[in-house]
């Protein structure tokens, strides 16, 4: 997917995910969550061509403007979104699926100080609510929900809901997955 595809499905995907959002230029001046995935893209992109210290050192300007903290190194798959975003911290070995959507002030961390994965790995259609903390090398399954404060250090299938401190999982009724339309040319003005 080119650039202007994949920033325009961006920009659509933030339409659709945030009732408050009035128009495409209003999302492309000025969500920092946005901004941020499109910083770590370039930093991915630096970090994949061995340019590990200039991908760092655009992650930490972009970490500058946004105070949102994206390794690297992660793995992030499409229509990530980031809502009002301020001190959100996602790891090195962090693994984020398709369509996922978290809110301010979510730590993606590590355990341990060994080189190895150590840091989530969320499925797709994931939504990770307000200061929540996911730590380890923990599997959020699909469609699951991690409700906000929640601390999770321990996997969770397909269609769960995580609350509390530690998280208890629960299983979440399974419904149709909302079907997010992209191609409706009136999110894009």
């Amino acid at each position: 997917m080119g650039l202007f595809a994949r920033t325009r499905e961006d920009i659509a995907n933030a339409r659709v995910r945030d009732p408050a959002a009035r128009s495409g230029l209003e999302i492309w001046l000025t969500y920092s969550g946005v901004h941020a995935v499109w910083g770590y893209r370039v930093a991915h992109r630096l970090w994949i061509w061995r340019l590990r210290l200039l991908a760092r050192v655009q992650s930490q300007f972009v970490r500058f403007l946004t105070g949102i903290e994206i390794h690297p190194a992660a793995v992030i798959g499409r229509r990530f979104f980031i809502d009002h975003g301020m001190g959100v911290v996602i790891g090195e070995t962090a693994e984020i699926g398709d369509d996922v959507m978290i809110y301010h002030g979510v730590t993606l961390g590590g355990r341990s100080l060994v080189h190895e994965k150590r840091h989530p790995t969320l499925g797709d259609g994931v939504v990770v609510g307000t200061g929540a903390t996911i730590l380890g090398p923990v599997v959020i399954g699909e469609h699951s929900i991690v409700g906000a404060q929640a601390v999770v250090v321990t996997d969770a299938p397909p269609w769960s809901v995580l609350t509390g401190i530690p998280a208890v999982v629960r299983p979440r009724a399974r419904g149709p997955v909302p079907d997010l339309e992209y191609t409706d040319p009136a999110i894009y003005i």
